[in-house]
């Protein structure tokens, strides 16, 4: 990754213009590391006998000179310990091309997800994903959909810098504490039914829809992430390619050589219900083989004690024809989740920093000011986004604008949690809703209830 040095500072930290500061001076009590940063041209230089101070460094320019002056970051850095303004830790995860590692910027101390991939083993069909990973996660703005902050590429290493999910996954929760409680299951089911929503009004499929891949970040908030296997399809578009997680797999995918994506989604979210409710998956068996024998079968136990209304929208979404199975709209309208008020997909934000350096201060929101006050606190001037332009998330000053840009969302309460208000309103886009879901055919006589 190419470092982000100030003006007039060279890679080595020697000056290479003409200081912003105010004289040298003695380096005095500073750190050894940056005593060359003092060495300034004559034109700096006070002509009289009293002593001015050295300017202070900001934070990104002691960065820079760390990264390239400290032997212990420089170590870092050459055995993989960071990555471009990222330190980098502990395991969290892995996937079939990846793993993914915490890291923690530098600047901001934020921590993040940074998913690493080997390009030597990145083919084209795995750069094809990749590919529309990035894209997937840039087009996408909801506060349950996993954020992407910056690429940074090695020689031999891609790394994708994502939003930290420190709650882990949803599968893990359940596996270790068992089902949810009725009342969790409609806050967390109407979180990945608003995120999935709004990936198909984008006609993004994301064909990897699982447990495994949804996130807590905090005890009643979670996120879909993994975006690996999406792609870029249209409701009435045919797909071909098998993809995602035997036990979340449709019956088409095994039947017919092309399906619809949404319906794939669709029925991976039933799945999911499936388990979140009783902690068991509907299909289970000791092979693939078997597995597939049973999907394509679709017989699975309904347990009695799950409530009626959340088991006749189980019913209407593990439909064997995709065009029976309930519409998102549909399952938002069902009375199991009628009392939710739903998370709201978030209005499109700038992806790119550079209308802060294009705009004046009475143009920009009040989270933009906000943040671009922050970047100068860092170090980081217009001049820096002016010159970042056409970079998008391959730099670091992206990153560092669409983390703090994500912490300003935070703080004014965008990641609003649903509301279960235990009583069915009476406004009339509720009952809309319930209209719409009585339409539909429940039974099915390949369910079993006990």
């Amino acid at each position: 990754m190419t470092a982000v040095y100030p003006s007039g500072v060279g890679p080595a930290g020697a000056t290479v213009g003409s200081s912003r500061g105010s004289g040298a001076g003695s380096t005095g009590g500073q750190d050894r590391r940056y005593a060359r940063w003092s060495r300034q041209d004559s034109s700096d230089i006070a002509t009289d006998d009293e002593a001015v101070p050295a300017r202070q460094l900001t934070p990104l320019e002691r960065l820079n000179l760390d990264m390239c002056q400290d032997d212990r970051v420089v170590r870092e850095l050459t055995v993989g310990r960071r990555i471009g303004f990222y330190k980098v830790r502990g395991e969290i995860g892995c996937g079939n091309f990846s793993h993914v590692k915490l890291g923690i910027h530098a600047l901001t101390n934020d921590k993040v997800a940074i998913k690493i991939l080997d390009k030597t083993k990145l083919d084209q069909k795995t750069q094809r994903l990749l590919s529309r990973e990035i894209s997937s996660m840039e087009r996408l703005h909801h506060p349950n959909i996993i954020r992407l902050y910056e690429v940074v590429e090695t020689l031999s290493r891609l790394h994708l810098v994502m939003e930290y999910a420190a709650g882990g996954e949803l599968y893990t929760k359940i596996s270790m504490e068992g089902k949810l409680s009725d009342v969790d299951s409609k806050i967390v089911f109407s979180q990945i039914l608003s995120a999935v929503k709004h990936m198909h009004d984008n006609s993004i499929i994301h064909r990897d829809l699982k447990a495994e891949n949804v996130f807590y970040t905090c005890s009643t908030c979670v996120k879909v992430g993994d975006f690996g296997f999406s792609t870029l399809s249209r409701r009435d578009e045919t797909l071909n390619t098998f993809c995602g997680s035997p036990p979340y797999a449709a019956p088409e995918l095994f039947r017919d050589e092309h399906y619809l994506g949404v319906f794939v989604d669709i029925w991976a979210l039933g799945v999911m219900l499936f388990f979140m409710v009783t902690g068991t998956m509907p299909f289970r068996a000791d092979t693939v083989a078997k597995l597939k024998r049973c999907i394509l079968e679709g017989a699975y136990v309904l347990p009695s004690w799950v409530q009626e209304p959340c088991q006749r929208l189980i019913r209407g979404i593990l439909q064997p024809q995709p065009s029976d199975r309930c519409s998102v709209e549909q399952m938002m309208g069902c009375e199991w989740l009628l009392p939710i008020d739903f998370p709201r997909a978030m209005e499109p934000f700038k992806l790119d920093p550079s209308y802060l350096a294009e705009s004046t201060p009475s143009e920009l929101e009040e989270d933009e000011a906000e943040v671009r006050a922050a970047l100068e606190i860092l170090g980081i001037t217009l001049e820096h986004i002016l010159n970042n332009q056409g970079k998008d998330c391959r730099s670091s000053v992206t990153g560092v604008y669409r983390i703090l840009l994500h912490r300003a969302h935070k703080r004014r309460a965008v990641e609003s949690m649903p509301v279960v208000t235990h009583v069915v309103g009476s406004s009339v886009s509720k009952k809309d809703r319930l209209k719409a879901y009585h339409s539909l055919r429940h039974t099915s006589k390949l369910c079993v209830i006990l």
